[in-house]
This record gives C-alpha cells, sequence and structure tokens, in this order.
C-alpha cells in the first residue's frame, strides 16, 4: 500500500492512558523520540493497540509546524521533535522543509519558511498536535 502522508515512522506502543472518548498513545521510535497520537478508544480497541505492539506512526507534513528558537517557550502541542534541517525545497506559496532527527530519521514539514530565515544546517523542531497523528497496525 503506498500511501500520500510524507511521514510514516515504524515504532513501539509505549504506553496507552485511556479517557472517557479518547486515547493518548505514546510511541517509541527507534532513535528514542516519542510521538503521542490522540485517538479514539474505539480505535485502541479495532487496532489491538498495547504496550509493545508495533505500529506504523503516520503525520501529513501540512500538521507540521517548524520553529527555530523554543527558548522559554511552552506550548501546548504534545509532539516537539528537533533536529537539523537537512533541505529545504522552496515553492512560490510553501516549502518543503526536511528535518534530521538523527539515526536516519527524518521528517518533512510543509510549511512557509521565508519568516523564519530558515536554512539547511540550522537547528529547528518540528512541533505538531497529538490529534495530527495516525497509527496503522499491520494486518
Amino acid at each position: 500500500m503506498q500511501i500520500s502522508a510524507r511521514n510514516q515512522f515504524n515504532g513501539i506502543v509505549k504506553d496507552i492512558r485511556n479517557g472517557a472518548v479518547n486515547s493518548e498513545v505514546t510511541v517509541s521510535l527507534p532513535t528514542g523520540q516519542e510521538i503521542v497520537a490522540a485517538v479514539t478508544c474505539e480505535s485502541v480497541s479495532n487496532l489491538g493497540l498495547e504496550k509493545g505492539k508495533a505500529v506504523v506512526v503516520l503525520i501529513k507534513a501540512g500538521s507540521i509546524l517548524i520553529a527555530n528558537n523554543l527558548d522559554n517557550i511552552k506550548l501546548s502541542a504534545r509532539n516537539q521533535l528537533s533536529g537539523i534541517i537537512s533541505h529545504i525545497e522552496r515553492g512560490s506559496v510553501n516549502s518543503i522543509v526536511d528535518l534530521d532527527l538523527g539515526d536516519g530519521l527524518a521528517l518533512s514539514a510543509g510549511k512557509s519558511s521565508d519568516l523564519l530565515n530558515l536554512v539547511p544546517g540550522q537547528k529547528a523542531t518540528a512541533i505538531f498536535k497529538a490529534g495530527a497523528v495516525i497509527l496503522g497496525v499491520l494486518a
């Protein structure tokens, strides 16, 4: 199966916190970084999610913001992955910013980069809400 989401990561479910309707699922990536997904409790059940289960994490590039300085700033977004900008593909409206997260893991964000004066080699942080994360399991 091919998927249009640029960001596809393999991971392992580390924790599940169930609420009345939604659950927070924490996924550990091979790099040790974590991604939190907010999914319905029904999805947790339908996917058979449990600690230790292998999952695929999908995030559309357009759901990711890039920041170049988060010093002394607290955000409500659960997911904040830091890395080094490896490439920028500039478009007439938006750009694709590729962020090297280390250990061969990369992430792409589709946002305007002109206001931040982003350049390859610069430290940056990818920010996205837990609700922007889609989880999948192999059948």
